[in-house]
């Protein structure tokens, strides 16, 4: 008799609930949208309603804990209410983010520091993701925005990087791994004020004040709410152009245990958790078909509170691959994250062959094959995993869809 997975029925009672969820939310979907239409004049733009939902198939081909796949998903339904639409209070809107995920965890198999699904959560729940409110001044040049917000959502942030699916992506390892449970990114987000200012056409400045401590509604705990962690602050400016350029800093107010030094009673030395980034974004032309863009970043950080010291970023997005495939994409991107010597001397003590930085290669195409439905195979190969100079490189291949209402 074969030996049955015990994750094998929960994976699969997750998909069902997901599926019957995924079901009820078009139908509130569809309601939505016909009653936008049923609205009276000047009315229809006052409820915006989207809903995402992916699954991915990921598993080590070479290298790693273990040759094995997992299932794994994520379930989006967001929301937009206009309030001057809806009850005249105007140039204000409030956003809603709900969020389900279930599955696997396939980093366990292939054992690396960064990860290798940016869906991927160690606890699998559904919560409320985001819920801010946000009011517009200055004829829209400045807004104030305050509630659960995605720090990841207008910082840190490189859009010709979307398509690819490793984490370091997403926001730079440097900043993710900091905070008490991370900084409030996916999966889950803290309390937050954020303002923005644009100073002059293609010039933004933008600062956040996030809680340190992320929680929202469905995480243990909940939403934090006494800010006893401190803060994280944030602050970047923005050129928005051909070149599009970014340039970040961010610090906590609280300070962070060293993750080597001790002070006298073997409790750990305090110190700052703080860094900066930059990006670089723009066309780079063409070939064929496609309209090539290119992004280069990269981050810093005190190298004392977390395993990283830095870490950069780069890749090329081709859209659309064929001309015949108006929706085709192909993205390659490069990442490396960079190990403190701190880190590296805990290794040491473990008796691991340390490397300065585990990096990694990913390729990936998608293209539609329906009206709502995304195929994206993907395939990524990561060098010196979890930066253990002896371990072989791990092959990951994933196979995404994507349905999008």
């Amino acid at each position: 008799m074969l030996p049955v997975n015990p994750c094998l029925g929960f994976t699969l009672k997750c998909g069902a609930a997901a599926v019957v969820l995924a079901y009820g939310l078009l139908t509130m979907d569809a309601s939505a949208q016909a009653w936008a239409q049923e609205a009276p004049e000047g009315k229809t733009d006052a409820v915006a309603l989207g809903l995402t939902y992916k699954a991915d198939v990921s598993g080590v081909v070479a290298g790693g804990v273990s040759k094995a796949g997992r299932f794994l998903d994520d379930l989006e339904l967001t929301a937009e209410f206009s309030l001057e639409d809806l009850v005249g209070w105007s140039a204000a809107k409030v956003y809603g983010h709900l969020l389900s995920n279930t599955g696997g965890v396939p980093n366990d198999l292939a054992g690396t520091l960064q990860g290798i699904d940016n869906i991927e959560v160690g606890r699998p729940r559904a919560k409320l993701y985001q819920l801010w409110l946000e009011q517009e001044f200055a004829d829209g040049r400045a807004s104030l925005l305050t509630g659960l917000y995605d720090l990841n959502s207008e910082f840190y942030q490189t859009e010709s990087a979307g398509l690819l699916i490793a984490p370091a992506f997403g926001i730079g390892s440097e900043l993710a791994a900091t905070g008490p449970n991370g900084p409030s990114i996916f999966p889950s987000t803290a309390l937050a004020l954020r303002a923005r200012w644009d100073v002059a056409d293609g010039q933004r400045i933008q600062g956040a004040v996030l809680n340190a401590s992320a929680g929202v509604f469905g995480d243990p705990g909940g939403v934090d709410t006494s800010f006893d962690s401190g803060a994280l602050l944030v602050g970047e400016w923005v050129h928005s152009g051909d070149l599009s350029v970014r340039v970040g800093a961010w610090r906590y107010t609280e300070t962070q245990d060293d993750i080597r030094d001790t002070d006298s009673f073997g409790a750990p030395v305090q110190r700052n958790a703080q860094g900066v980034y930059a990006s670089l974004e723009g066309p780079l032309g063409s070939f064929g078909d496609s309209s090539l863009t290119g992004f280069l970043r990269a981050g810093a950080a005190d190298g004392q509170t977390s395993p990283y010291v830095g870490g950069w970023q780069a890749g090329v997005l081709a859209s659309p691959v064929f001309a015949s495939r108006p929706d085709s994409a192909f993205s390659f991107g490069l990442n490396q994250g960079l190990i403190n010597s701190r880190q590296r001397a805990n290794d040491r003590d473990l008796g691991v062959a340390s490397a300065r930085g585990e990096s990694a290669i990913e390729i990936t195409y998608a293209d539609k094959v329906g009206e709502n439905l995304t195929l994206q195979p993907d395939l990524q190969v990561i060098h010196n995993p979890a930066a253990d100079t002896e371990r072989d490189a791990v092959v990951v291949a994933t196979l995404r869809a994507t349905l999008e209402y």
